[in-house]
């Protein structure tokens, strides 16, 4: 099983806003970024600090894939 951002992804471009943008937003560092980015993990804590500050929640920003 692995994880998919691609509905964050989406988030932003509805909202307009680049990835660079939502990183000084949360506070998130470039190289969670850059995982995100590749689909990797990333901890709860970094899913919890988007989901406050981009105001959605887990399942409207990633999802688990096989």
């Amino acid at each position: 099983m692995s994880v998919s951002y691609n509905r964050l992804w989406k988030q932003l471009i509805d909202k307009n806003m680049k990835r660079i943008e939502m990183q000084h937003l949360t506070g998130i560092s470039g190289n969670i970024l850059a995982r995100m980015g590749k689909n990797q993990y990333v901890s709860m804590e970094t899913i919890e600090k988007i989901c406050k500050k981009m105001n959605c929640t887990i399942d409207e920003m990633m999802e688990f894939t096989d």
